[in-house]
């Protein structure tokens, strides 16, 4: 097994921690988490790669590792997040790349393919959804509700979003076994969740998640302008991101390969094996 190796940069006075592994001369593939966790997510995913891949696994700010400045001391939108990545490629040389996302990894990851300083070779969605069709009840009520018209009538059902008993059920929603899912993943992300001034940066970051949906239709050209290959290897019992948000991809690239696993949101935690073989064939494919 190749080492993965943790390191920290500096991105406009911000730390980013990334996790790298594979050979520098390969094909890069970029990894974007999504809430509530952090790289740690794709801790053995990246050692699954790191043999014919040049892994890159960021830490978003505010999540893991990196930086977390108060929510009145840095703008948290999905904008600043992907200017972060941004930074972190550019310090790296990297303009040409692979994407892996999976929820709010995915509003990053797009930003980055709509951006003409990059080249993306090729997308994998992991439960990063792109189509209005994915957002699945009654996960989401609550969180457009309080996206739509935040204040004390709303804010509770947010934020029971971060609660150590949702964060839980985020990683055991769906499972086929429960027992394949680690305690370490649910207490490592709450951990973190629970740290002064955090909730304040989760809030913002639902306040501002329908720039996401705005942005989709431009995301949707994209994918029909480009024809950017694509693979959707989704957890069919997800409850926050439905299987229907990985159909929907072919509506735009009718050459995108779906797979449907008997898992939830955090498939990498019961699934690895088969997503990481979905993962080598396909790069294997288009990349060649």
């Amino acid at each position: 097994m190749l080492p993965t190796y943790h390191r920290t940069t500096t991105i406009d006075g911000q730390r980013v921690f990334y996790r790298e592994a594979g050979p520098n001369d390969a094909p890069v593939v970029l990894l974007l988490h999504g809430f509530p966790s952090s790289s740690h997510m794709f801790r053995h995913l990246i050692p699954a790669l790191a043999d014919r891949y040049h892994v890159i696994a960021p830490d978003h700010i505010g999540y893991g590792q990196s930086s977390m400045p108060e929510a009145d001391e840095f703008d948290y939108t999905f904008d600043n997040l992907a200017k972060a990545t941004a930074g972190l490629l550019d310090g790296l040389g990297i303009g040409r790349f692979s994407i892996y996302v999976h929820d709010y990894g995915a509003p990053i990851g797009w930003r980055l393919a709509l951006d003409p300083s990059y080249e993306i070779a090729a997308i994998i969605s992991q439960s990063g959804n792109a189509y209005m069709e994915g957002f699945a009840k009654p996960f989401w009520d609550d969180l457009f509700a309080y996206a739509t018209t935040p204040g004390s009538d709303t804010e509770p059902g947010a934020r029971a979003k971060f609660s150590a008993e949702t964060t839980r059920w985020q990683y055991e929603n769906g499972a086929p076994d429960k027992s394949l899912v680690s305690p370490d993943t649910w207490l490592h992300d709450q951990a973190l969740l629970d740290r002064p001034g955090n909730d304040e940066v989760q809030l913002a970051l639902f306040r501002n998640y329908p720039t996401n949906i705005e942005g989709y239709p431009q995301l949707q050209e994209y994918f029909r302008s480009s024809q950017v290959p694509l693979l959707a290897v989704w957890g069919e019992r997800d409850e926050i991101f439905g299987p229907d948000g990985a159909r929907a991809f072919s509506r735009d690239l009718p050459e995108a390969e779906v797979h449907l696993l008997p898992a939830g949101h955090f498939a990498l935690e019961t699934h690895l094996d088969a997503i990481s073989g979905y993962i080598h064939g396909f790069l294997g494919r288009v990349l060649s």
